[in-house]
C-alpha cells in the first residue's frame, strides 16, 4: 500500500512549441499537439488522442488507432479547404461555443 494512493504528480516540460514532455510517478511520456487536439505516447507505448473544445474543460479520449487517425486528418483537410473557401464562416464555426461578452 502507498503512503498516500490518492496523491498525483505531474510535471510538463516545453521542448517545441507543441511538443511536451510530461514527467509522473508512473514515468515519463510525451505530448504533440495544441489546444483542441493532442497525441501523447505513454509510459509502455500506448497512444492516446485527447480532442477537446479548448476553454470548456470538455474532451474526449480514445486510444489511437489508424481509422481515428485518417478520420482525424480527413476531417483537418475538408476544415482546411472550407477555410479557403470562406474563412469568416469556418471562424465563425470553430468558434461559436465562445461567449460574446464585450
Amino acid at each position: 500500500m502507498a503512503l498516500l494512493p490518492g496523491v498525483r504528480f505531474r510535471k510538463t516540460f516545453t521542448i517545441f512549441p507543441g511538443v511536451k514532455i510530461n514527467l509522473s510517478k508512473t514515468g515519463v511520456s510525451t505530448s504533440v499537439g495544441g489546444k483542441g487536439a493532442t497525441i501523447n505516447v505513454g509510459t509502455q507505448g500506448q497512444k492516446m488522442i485527447t480532442l477537446g473544445i479548448p476553454g470548456t474543460g470538455l474532451s474526449y479520449r480514445v486510444p489511437l488507432s489508424w481509422s481515428i487517425l485518417l478520420l482525424l486528418l480527413l476531417v483537418v483537410a475538408l476544415v482546411g479547404i472550407a477555410y479557403l473557401l470562406n474563412p469568416t464562416l469556418v471562424k465563425a464555426a470553430l468558434h461559436w461555443w465562445q461567449p460574446q461578452l464585450f
